[in-house]
């Protein structure tokens, strides 16, 4: 198999991750089981109580259910406003994210050329990224401040326990973010550009007489011949016998 299929098959299964996840976070947003509670010991007359982002809601055992938006929105805590900013956030960014992921993918043969698709999907693997974080983060705020309140002795008020929707949306997250982390390291080791290699040094040979080295030319073809050592070494030997000889002297020489 190919690299350029083996890509396009994992572009197709990111995308379809991300599309999931996606889903999974925007269904939450008008799902009222954020947080619930029970209230009554006796089945007849048990209440529960269940709220998320936009209003709180009420039923019994009879079936019988009502809920109720919050009254006014600047008399809301700065917490809820951050929930809900993330929350949309989330869900804009996956949207625009899918967008750019198709007009990027291989499959589809939308854009230009393949560096331009790559960037393209790149693009639309960092915009899932930033989907899957604010997704994260708003569940994870969501239920740290639930379970804070719940195991806090000292909090008076009622309190709630984690309902569906935030693990719903803690799934939505993990697909999202599992799934642009591989497109995006794909995508990216294919579109963005590489930095410039070092300029290697030229190849190197060492005499096995000398062990001394000695470097080839760079960029020139020719090259130079020159005679070997071994026949300086021979000039010397021979120059070191002379002078040997002529420092000798003859017996006769003294008489």
């Amino acid at each position: 198999m190919k690299y350029r299929t083996l890509v396009m098959y994992m572009e197709i299964g990111c995308f379809v991750s991300c599309l999931c996840g996606w889903i999974l976070v925007c269904s939450t947003l008008p799902t009222e089981y954020w947080t619930f509670s029970e209230v009554g010991s006796i089945v007849l007359t048990t209440s529960n109580y269940y709220s998320n982002l936009w209003k709180d809601c009420i039923s019994d055992t009879t079936g019988v259910s009502d809920c109720k938006d919050y009254p006014s929105m600047l008399a809301l805590p700065a917490f809820l406003h951050a929930c809900r900013a993330l929350a949309v956030c989330a869900v804009i960014t996956g949207f625009f994210g899918g967008v750019l992921t198709l007009i990027g993918m291989k499959c589809t043969k939308i854009g230009g050329s393949e560096i331009a698709n790559a960037r393209v999907t790149f693009a639309g693997g960092i915009t899932y990224l930033v989907s899957g974080f604010c997704g994260m983060i708003t569940y994870s705020w969501w239920a740290n401040r639930l379970v804070t309140e719940f195991l806090d002795p000292n909090f008076r008020a009622q309190k709630f326990e984690i309902g569906a929707a935030v693990f719903i949306g803690w799934g939505g997250s993990i697909l999202l973010l599992s799934g642009a982390t591989v497109m995006t390291y794909f995508s990216g080791k294919e579109g963005l550009p590489r930095s410039p290699e070092r300029p290697r040094r030229p190849a190197t040979y060492a005499t096995a007489r000398t062990r001394r080295t000695y470097m080839l030319p760079a960029s020139s073809s020719r090259v130079t011949v020159r005679p070997p050592l071994f026949y300086e070494g021979r000039k010397s030997r021979a120059t070191r016998a002379t002078t040997k000889t002529s420092g000798t002297f003859n017996r006769d020489s003294f008489v």
